[in-house]
This record gives structure tokens, sequence and C-alpha cells, in this order.
């Protein structure tokens, strides 16, 4: 991929993640016949525009998913995913990639050229010793896994429970681990990602095809409290109740099934912490919020302000601590996109993690 640093990338590749899906199928608003999706990506930069001080052609840089200007009211406490400048229509959150108009419209990643924005304060050059398979996966999945693990107050020797098996739910089980948590349970359907999350992160696994009522089954888990930490990682497109579902994903009567906040909130313990990273569209979504008041809940939620967290992750990997691109399952041509979404959407070949790579990337 190339990058045209304006107010940059080349040859290098990105990925997609579950969230794109929310595109592809229809649930996120105004996104616009045209645009171009992929919010994940890193490259080389080939052009350099007027003012960029900080970058210089031939740097191989990651980019985060965010857009930011870094000096706004909300980038100076580094909530870059909240900028104020970026996306100033937006009553809430600040400007993505390639993820509709809703996000600031700007095109993303999913090309063999893009134009970056900002470049002076959002992409970051990679380490000599850091693998581009790694990089990718810092531009979004692994820093949103681990600030959904941050957002849980996890101490030391707690119960997390992580809802979904995706990438960024298995990098919150994972970094689960690294902030101290003493039991790590994840929940999906699926049996390949529930497979792989028990290999990748060393965790407890429950299919819920299996469960009758998942607040019960954690709480039997867990001496009859409830975890101390629940984790969304799922959010608009979950499956596992039916009126949910025909409510959220095919009326959209509201923003996309809320199942799994139900799932959350009720399964974690009087005082506990329930963090939100899943997708959800504008406005509105029917969630037990008179269940978390009465039980005294902490919810924290946001989109990652990935920026923020390179640094500790990047001594990760470089510790041995985290290996990310271990999920990567599938290197696809850009050419045929089409055919890695549908493998991706229908969870066929046990696909955990797709890499799009661009033509001159390939030679």
């Amino acid at each position: 991929m190339k990058f045209v640093a304006c107010g940059p990338v080349a040859d290098a590749y990105n990925s997609f993640t579950f969230s794109d899906l929310h595109l592809y199928h229809g649930l996120m608003p105004d996104t616009r016949a045209g645009m171009t999706f992929g919010h994940e990506f890193t490259g080389v930069v080939e052009q350099i525009g007027q003012g960029v001080q900080n970058l210089k052609v031939g740097d191989h840089v990651l980019v985060p998913f965010n857009i930011f200007c870094g000096a706004c009211y909300f980038c100076q406490r580094e909530l870059y995913s909240n900028c104020h400048n970026t996306n100033p229509e937006a009553s809430a959150v600040g400007a993505i990639y390639g993820y509709s108009h809703s996000t600031g419209g700007y095109d993303g990643g999913q090309a063999e050229y893009v134009r970056v924005p900002m470049a002076d304060v959002g992409p970051t050059v990679l380490p000599p010793d850091m693998d581009p398979d790694d990089a990718v996966l810092l531009t979004d999945a692994l820093p949103t896994g681990y600030q959904a693990a941050e957002m849980g107050s996890i101490k030391r020797g707690d119960t997390v429970v992580v809802f979904g098996a995706g990438p960024v739910g298995i990098f919150a089980a994972k970094s689960a681990w690294l902030l101290g948590a003493g039991r790590v349970i994840v929940v999906d359907h699926v049996e390949y990602r529930l497979d792989f999350v028990r290999r990748y992160a060393q965790c407890e696994t429950i299919n819920f095809r299996e469960v009758d009522d998942m607040a019960l089954h954690i709480k039997k888990m867990t001496d009859w409290l409830g975890a101390d930490v629940c984790i969304d990682c799922v959010g608009c497109e979950a499956v596992g109740n039916a009126m949910q579902t025909l409510t959220g994903r095919y009326l959209k009567w509201q923003a996309g099934a809320a199942t799994v906040l139900h799932w959350a909130i009720n399964s974690v313990r009087k005082g506990g912490h329930v963090s939100i990273v899943g997708v959800y569209g504008p406005t509105f979504n029917a969630m037990p919020i008179g269940n978390a008041v009465n039980k005294g809940l902490t919810l924290r939620m946001n989109q990652a302000s990935v920026k923020r967290h390179l640094p500790r992750l990047i001594e990760h990997i470089q510790a041995g601590r985290i290996d990310p691109k271990q999920i990567i399952t599938h290197r696809v041509p850009l050419e045929e996109i089409s055919d890695a979404y549908h493998i991706f959407s229908s969870k066929l070949d046990n696909c955990i993690k797709t890499v799009l790579v661009p033509p001159r990337a390939a030679q």
C-alpha cells in the first residue's frame, strides 16, 4: 500500500476485522456507495505533503485507525478516538478511516494507495526489528483488545469473562493475563474460534449454544457471585437471542442486537466492571441499565485510542510476552477481496484474521 502523507503509504498491506462486517452488512449509518473500506493498514510513505515534518519518503509506518489532530481538548488527554477537529459534525465519535460518513467520510486502506491526513501525529514509524505482520495488528485489533482489558480495571486474581472469540476478543483475553487476571473465560459459539483462543490465550471457554442462561451459568462457575469483569468484544452483530437479532439486525429498531450487553451486565458480580469495545451504531439500544444501577456496576467503553497504547504494546511484543501475528490465518490478494469478505463473514476455512496484500507489496 502507498501512503500519501499530507497533511502518506506504499507497498505494504492491510487487514480487516469484524467491525468491517458492520459496514458490509449495512449496519452503520451513512455508508455511501463508492467509499473505500479499511481502517487497519501499514505501508511505506511514497509522497509527502506540505508541512509534514515527522515523516520522510521511504518510512515504513503503521497507521492507527483513529484520525486525530493531536492538539484539541480530547487529544491532549490522549482520547484520540474522540478528537474534536477531525469529525466536527459528530457529537460523539471522532474520525476513522474507511468507516462511513458518520465517522468523517475518510477513505480507508483497502486499496493500493491511501491518503493519510494529520500525518505528523498519526503514523508511527516501525521499529527496525518489528515484523510487519505484528505492525498491522497494532493499528486496531491488539490495541482495542488491550484497551478492553484495561477499561475493566482488572485486579490481580480477578475472574474475567470475554464475550467474543474474534481477533479483538482473543487479544482482550491475552491482555487480561498481562494485567493480572487470575482466571479468563471466553464465550463464543464457533468451535474453531474457541479452540484457537484456548490455545493462544490459555483460557477457559463457553459455547453459548450449550448454555440456557448465560448469567446463571457464569454464576455457577464463580461461586454464585458472578465475574469480576465482563468484556463485550462483539457488538451489534451478536447472535444468541432471537428477539435481539430480529429488532437489532433485521428490523433495525435498535442500533444492533444488544445480546452481549445483557449477558455482560447480568453476568458480572455486584460492584463489578463491564468494558465495552464491541461496535454499536448510533443512537439507541435496549439494555438493562436498571440492573447496572442496582448492582453498582462500573461501565467503561470507547473506541480504542491506539496511539496511547503503542509504546507499551511494542514493549510487550519485543519482550516476547505477546505474538500478535499468530492470529493471522489467511493472506489474500487485494484483487480477491470479495472472496475474503465472504470467507470471513461466513466463518469459513477456520478464518481468524485475514491480511490483504496489494499487488506491488506481493512482489
